[in-house]
């Protein structure tokens, strides 16, 4: 009796650790990683910023945290006619860099639709990892060791989710505002397409975000949701962006776009409208579905949609989105894959991998890739500047 309980733990024991060695490996082939180690400089606000704020529509406020844990705090502040043209730079502590950029308050409302021919780099859910980000451009000849633009004519498309967990969420955006202005400078275009971690910000949703931040605000004398409000110059930036863009018969949208839309009488430049005014506004599901309930719902809506990997859905369904706005491919975050990688004859393009942290040491090492679109060809572009077409 003895010997048959040992034998039963026994295969109990040897189930259990072969679920567990398959769950493991069924994680790290979707990006799990562990985490070990913190950088000690994680949480070094010295030289942070700058974080700037209107004053009475007429002054910009600009500030720099300095200062350290065991000295205190303090902010370096300046007050700037809101029409200057400011010429600032931003600080990374993890390898003491920084880049250089002008702040001008005017800001254009995107264009919903472009077509150039010119190629296309993507990348999606960098999630506050300014180093991954910065050296991804740089192995793949978008911008020099310098961070001088050199992708020429070329589009580079931010899926969303670059805000959030990450400790360098002000280096990204301030990055990513600096592309911006420097591409269009050489004839290239940023396109920075908002993701549902973006709109968690906009609306005071700050679960997932560093507790970095919370400090940062403190020190501003405000409360976190005002990092990115409508008195906050880098808040009000990313609210001018779109929700959805096609790009050379490309759509570009952060979760998806559910076949349902097919229901509705509308344009890409509509759906943008609707984004846009419902990004300060808190959604709650509502009765009646209008295409604005439908295109800002957080299980549906286009920022949200997680379907073509969760749901049972055909190739006709994505053909009828994709022929419903003339479009031969879409390209989406939000949803983690193993690798870039085409589903549905190649129509629907996955590029949320796992990015690497700047403060966090990890095993595996992941390992950024993106997407480049060239003519008819798709490759997975790697960290390395390695291209593979798929």
């Amino acid at each position: 009796m003895k010997k048959r309980i040992l034998i039963y733990f026994k295969h109990i024991g040897f189930t259990l650790l072969f679920l567990g060695l398959m769950s493991c490996c069924a994680g790290f082939y979707l990006g799990a990683v562990v985490h070990y180690n913190q950088h000690p400089k994680m949480y070094d606000l010295n030289k942070d910023g700058p974080y700037v704020f209107y004053q009475n529509d007429s002054l910009l406020n600009l500030n720099y945290v300095r200062g350290n844990k065991k000295d205190g705090f303090f902010l370096e502040s300046e007050v700037f006619p809101i029409d200057s043209v400011i010429t600032k730079t931003c600080f990374f502590p993890l390898d003491s860099t920084y880049f250089r950029f002008e702040i001008k308050s005017e800001f254009e409302i995107p264009a919903s639709e472009y077509s150039d021919n010119n190629a296309i780099l993507a990348i999606s859910d960098i999630e506050g990892g300014y180093k991954a980000l910065r050296d991804f451009l740089v192995n793949n000849k978008v911008v020099d060791e310098k961070l001088n633009w050199t992708f020429g004519s070329g589009h580079l498309v931010f899926v969303g989710d670059f805000v959030d967990r990450g400790n360098s969420v002000t280096q990204v955006l301030w990055f990513i505002y600096k592309l911006e202005q420097d591409a269009k400078k050489q004839g290239g275009s940023v396109h920075y397409i908002i993701g549902n971690h973006e709109l968690k910000n906009f609306q005071g949703k700050f679960e997932s975000a560093s507790p970095k931040y919370y400090g940062i605000s403190a020190i501003l004398g405000k409360i976190q949701h005002e990092l990115y409000d409508s008195t906050s110059f880098l808040g009000r930036w990313m609210t001018s962006k779109n929700s959805m863009e096609i790009i050379n018969g490309t759509i570009f949208v952060h979760g998806g776009i559910h076949p349902d839309i097919k229901k509705y009488n509308t344009t890409p430049t509509e759906i943008n409208q609707l984004s846009r005014k419902n990004y300060y506004t808190s959604y709650f599901p509502k009765p009646i579905k209008t295409l604005e309930e439908f295109v800002i719902s957080t299980h549906d809506g286009i920022s949200w949609y997680r379907g073509y990997f969760n749901d049972d859905i055909s190739q006709v369904a994505i053909d009828s989105v994709l022929d419903k706005f003339g479009a031969k491919s879409i390209v989406v975050g939000h949803t983690i894959q193993s690798k870039v990688k085409r589903r549905f004859n190649g129509k629907v393009i996955g590029i949320d991998v796992v990015h690497d942290k700047d403060y966090q040491s990890t095993w595996p090492t992941p390992v950024s890739e993106g997407l480049l679109i060239d003519g008819d060809l798709y490759y997975r572009v790697l960290e390395s500047g390695k291209k593979i077409e798929i």
